[in-house]
């Protein structure tokens, strides 16, 4: 599909295609209602957005990933990030908020470092906070406070009252991050239990031998999830990385080969997806605090 391409890096550039009125250079609340142009576009952010999308009015992908959200939802980007939007014909008229910042609106506050932690910007992603009506009307009156203190006149507190809203704002948004990972706990045990059958069929099944040590990212494109967002359900489920249990499950694949005695370790390691035997015995060293044949010698 064409699409024109945008470079959203300040909120006037933002504004202007969307011919909307800058009240401040750093910070903007949008209403979609007021946006009466829809037409696709791709877009790479320079500023931190978050959108409360009352209906479903557009596709929006992440490279070859859609989005997945519908009514009542948030979706979130971040500075370096491109998204592609896509209007299907017969779409419900956009409806919602969002609120936008750039970077340097955080210089010199505590929320310029503590912008990390909110691990939904880095959903490179397809996952989408999905929002009660309760918790959404929460979300709109604190996107309504920011508006206020944009239109007040500005004085020594603006700031500081702007920050502290939109910091107000990314707590919540992880509050019902969370809700939802709970809510979803059934859901995130099958994916779990499905990672768990194809780590143990990639080993099984001598694919370590052809594609190397499985990755992370693999397993997540199987369950269709984004690495990120992936690696958060397992380390909440397991309580270790998705790394680290991949890692796991390759040691003790290695120990059960290294004692059938009918392979050596160089061929163990290629068996497994090490492409020289010297990284598999310094990977098994660090794993078991012994060599692979110091593990033969004990057993």
């Amino acid at each position: 599909m064409e699409r024109n391409q945008y470079k959203f890096d300040t909120i006037k550039a933002y504004c202007d295609h969307h011919n909307i009125p800058v009240k401040h250079p750093l910070v903007a609340v949008v209403d979609f209602e007021s946006i009466s142009e829809l037409q696709s576009y791709t877009s790479k952010w320079g500023l931190y957005a978050i959108m409360l999308k009352d209906t479903k009015c557009c596709d929006i992908n992440y490279g070859k990933t859609r989005y997945d959200y519908d009514d009542m939802s948030i979706v979130s980007f971040a500075p370096g990030q491109v998204t592609h939007i896509d209007i299907p014909e017969g779409v419900a008229s956009p409806s919602g908020k969002g609120v936008l910042f750039h970077p340097d609106f955080l210089f010199r506050t505590p929320l310029a470092q503590g912008i990390k932690k909110y691990s939904y910007f880095s959903y490179d992603s397809s996952e989408a906070l999905h929002l009660s009506a309760e918790e959404r009307q929460t979300i709109v009156d604190t996107i309504e406070r920011i508006r206020a203190e944009i239109d007040h006149h500005a004085d020594k507190f603006s700031k500081r009252l702007i920050i502290s809203n939109i910091e107000l704002l990314l707590d919540y948004c992880m509050r019902y991050y969370s809700r939802q990972f709970i809510v979803r706990e059934e859901m995130n045990y099958g994916i779990i239990a499905k990672f768990e059958n194809l780590l143990d069929s990639y080993l099984s099944d001598g694919k370590g031998a052809e594609d190397g040590i499985p990755s992370v990212k693999y397993f997540a494109d199987k369950v269709a999830l984004s690495p990120n967002y992936f690696g958060d359900l397992v380390k909440r489920e397991t309580g270790v990385t998705a790394q680290d249990y991949i890692h796991e499950k390759v040691l003790n694949q290695a120990k059960m080969r290294l004692l059938s005695g009918d392979k050596n370790v160089s061929q163990v390691a290629y068996s497994l997806g090490f492409q020289y035997p010297q990284h598999f015995i310094r990977f098994f060293k660090r794993k078991a605090g012994v060599t692979p044949k110091e593990f033969i010698n004990m057993n």
